[in-house]
Parts: C-alpha cells; sequence; structure tokens
C-alpha cells in the first residue's frame, strides 16, 4: 500500500515539477534557474507542513516522500549550479547555492510551525 501511495505522489510530482519549472522560468530573461529554486523552495514548504502536523504515515507517503521527492530536484540544483558556475556566471552560482539551501531550510521551518498550528 506504501509503494504506491509513493508511486501516486510521484506521479502527480514529476510533471507538477516540469510544468512549474517551464511557467516560472519562461517568465525570467535571466540565466538565474528561477524554475527549480521555486519548485524546491515549495517542495520544501508542503514537506515542513506534511511532517510538522500530524500526519498519517500513509499521507507522510503519499505527499512526503511521493509528491515531494518527485517535486523536488536536488540534482537539477546541483547541475544548473555547476553550470552556471562554469560558464563564469559566478553570482548567479553562488546565489544559487546559498539562495536555494536558505530558501530551503527556511521554508521548511515555516511549514513546521504551521504543521504544527494545525
Amino acid at each position: 500500500m506504501t509503494v504506491l501511495l509513493v508511486l501516486l505522489g510521484g506521479a502527480i510530482g514529476a510533471p507538477l515539477r516540469y510544468l512549474a519549472d517551464r511557467v516560472v522560468q519562461s517568465r525570467h530573461d535571466s540565466g538565474f534557474p528561477w524554475g527549480t529554486f521555486t519548485v524546491n523552495t515549495v517542495g520544501s514548504l508542503v514537506l515542513g507542513v506534511v511532517l510538522g502536523s500530524t500526519a498519517s504515515p500513509h499521507l507522510v507517503a503519499l505527499i512526503g516522500t511521493g509528491f515531494c521527492g518527485a517535486l523536488t530536484t536536488y540534482s537539477t540544483f546541483g547541475y544548473e549550479t555547476v553550470s552556471l558556475a562554469s560558464r563564469r556566471a559566478l553570482l548567479y552560482a553562488t546565489l544559487n547555492a546559498f539562495g536555494s539551501v536558505a530558501a530551503g531550510l527556511g521554508t521548511a521551518g515555516l511549514g513546521l510551525a504551521i504543521g504544527a498550528a494545525l
């Protein structure tokens, strides 16, 4: 049952990541990876809310592991940061590395607080 919930969450999160990334990135002219930054930040918030609440293990599997796991992407974050650095866009690479970590931690903490308040 749990495996199916993770699969279902992933089946929703992965296409949503792709679509959200494309929509967000199409609205920005800069070389900064706003799409990945956005999905990772939103995913951190959602995961924080789920884990901060009294969600059932099934809901954690569906939303926390499946949906958030597929929505967020550490590998793309890493690739985009290295790619920016290799193109000598060092300011963007630095902002992406530190900004993504700070935003992820901040929104996860906010999500935990929201989840605990629910």
